[in-house]
């Protein structure tokens, strides 16, 4: 098997693209040290997070020339989204630390005046078509295809600037700004987005790049435009723990209880709907743009380097080339040997196995009540803070779940509310909704919006916005809810709670400007797949990400 390099400098999720190289027919060697890069053919350089965290990591552990001189030789190299980013002269991220200058250019935020950034989902890669370039492949991007992003600061497109340098160069647009999707030129290629998480879309991008075919012929031609722009995604979540005879399975619960109802075979035990492996592989297969993992088991008898979660990923992230998050015990702990382990080490596990993003939960309604009795004055010791730190805000996910309380008018309570057209049990017309801990089981004496807002200022980089209410309801999502809480923040939201037919996903699309919206047990049920729901939202003008 050929062999590829991949400089692994603690950039999170390198074991997914290692799995993505292997699966297109290459072998990965680690380069650990500068002087392993002199020796390397052809080179990976992957990054997540911090333009200025990530270039002086490279700038410090001696690799930024041995890279520059690889590239200068004329060798092949692939760079992945900070990767991309390095090339470049320098960002507004961090303007003091500057890149390798390939390309005179900086990058810039993107404004988020009228769009949640970062920009995280599934985006276009679309190669302008004019002169030998007309209906050709650039290393196998496909006009009509979506590639994964997730990123804050992008380097703007100016039509015919890069290109009169020589580079080929395949834009997107967010909002109404173009960006530049990837770039290439003679030995090399680099993308904004990360083919790894891009689903057979990357991974014929990544086989295209290894076996040296930079250009190939479109497997369509388009009759009409593609849409360029962000598509609508669809998670699939799966809830995981321990059932009644010690295995791992995915469960739904109703107001989060897992147990099943009097009056069945099975009444008191853990409801049982699959194997957490096999049923994320299924989700991928049926075009499911992120699977998320909920492990709502604590282990705590368990080592922390055998929890049964980290294998699930570990074996997930060999087949399932989307997204993956996890969520349930980012905390710092102890571990069963009396060790105190960090949710930042914590996290770093999960990362290795195959994570994109963690998921806090309780942990962030602690740390936004510490916020607000400090004078909104941030630590710098929060979960939140230690991991976007590390690992860039986008893979920081805080899982909020909160429930209504309703009240007879906004004067009753001090907390934000709501004039609701779901009155309360006894007519009431306002409410406001609190937010819970411990699977619900607690309330705290804080609003939604309170906490949104907390955690986006301490570094979290997306919303997975729960309802007590209509969990496990199949009615819908609480329109008001994720309504708003996207009035709070500028950060994407992600609609969990109350799916139950296709309809519901294209309702709360339609009238929330809900950045993704999430389903679990209408998906394990089998009464609805991902791909009816996605030909639903088609058919009702919404942009989705086909299956390829």
């Amino acid at each position: 098997m050929p062999v590829v390099h991949l400089l692994d400098y603690v950039a999170g999720n390198v074991r997914s693209l290692a799995n993505a190289i292997e699966k297109v027919g290459y072998s990965i060697e680690w380069i650990t040290k500068p002087a392993d890069i002199e020796k390397a053919p052809t080179l990976i350089l992957p990054g997540v997070g911090h333009f200025g965290h990530c270039l002086t990591q490279f700038t410090e552990g001696g690799y930024l020339e041995p890279i520059r001189k690889h590239i200068e030789a004329g060798k092949p190299f692939l760079g992945i989204c900070v990767g991309l980013q390095a090339l470049f002269e320098g960002s507004e991220e961090c303007p003091n630390v500057a890149g390798l200058s390939l390309i005179p250019e900086r990058l810039i935020r993107f404004d988020d005046r009228n769009k949640s950034v970062p920009h995280i989902g599934w985006n276009s890669a679309k190669v302008a078509r004019t002169g030998h370039t007309n209906k050709r492949s650039f290393y196998g991007l496909q006009d009509g295809s979506k590639y994964y992003y997730v990123h804050s600061y992008a380097a703007p497109y100016r039509s015919g600037v890069l290109e009169a340098a020589g580079w080929t160069v395949a834009t997107a647009k967010y909002g109404d700004e173009h960006f530049v999707g990837a770039i290439g030129r003679r030995n090399v290629l680099a993308t904004q987005f990360h083919p790894e998480k891009s689903g057979a879309a990357g991974l014929r991008l990544l086989k295209a790049f290894l076996e040296g075919h930079e250009w190939g012929s479109l497997l369509h031609t388009m009759q009409a435009e593609p849409d360029q722009g962000l598509t609508r995604r669809v998670i699939a979540c799966l809830d995981v723990r321990t059932n009644d005879h010690g295995d791992l399975v995915v469960t739904k619960g109703d107001q989060y209880d897992v147990r099943e109802k009097a009056g069945t075979a099975a009444t008191g035990l853990v409801r049982n709907l699959g194997k957490p492996v096999d049923m994320a592989r299924k989700y991928y297969e049926q075009g499911a743009d992120e699977i998320t993992f909920l492990n709502i088991t604590s282990f705590r008898n368990c080592p922390l380097v055998d929890l049964p979660m980290l294998e699930v990923l570990r074996r997930t992230a060999e087949s399932v080339f989307v997204p993956l998050t996890i969520g349930g015990g980012i905390q710092a702990t102890m571990d069963s040997d009396g060790s105190e382990v960090s949710a930042l080490e914590v996290a770093t596990m999960y990362f290795k196995s195959g994570a994109d993003k963690v998921s806090i939960g309780s942990d962030a309604v602690v740390a936004a009540l510490d916020f607000y009795t400090n004078g909104k004055r941030l630590s710098g010791q929060t979960a939140i803070e230690l991991i976007s730190a590390a690992y860039g805000n986008q893979a920081v996910v805080v899982s909020v779940d909160p429930k209504r309380v309703y009240v007879r008018s906004a004067s009753e309570t001090a907390h934000t509310s709501i004039q609701t057209t779901n009155h309360g049990p006894a007519g009431e017309r306002f409410c406001w909704y609190q937010c819970t801990v411990r699977g619900g089981r607690e309330s705290a004496d804080m609003d939604v919006q309170q906490l949104v807002q907390a955690v986006e200022a301490m570094g979290a980089g997306e919303i997975l916005l729960n309802c007590i209410d209509k969990d496990g309801s199949n009615t819908g999502f609480d329109i008001e809810l994720v309504r708003e809480v996207k009035r709070c923040v500028k950060i994407p939201v992600i609609a969990s709670s109350g799916a139950g037919t296709p309809a519901h996903f294209a309702e709360v699309f339609q009238n929330t400007g809900t950045d993704a919206a999430l389903g679990a047990g209408m998906f394990h049920r089998g009464e609805h797949t991902v791909k009816d729901v996605k030909d639903h939202l088609l058919d009702r003008g919404l942009l989705v990400r086909d299956l390829e």
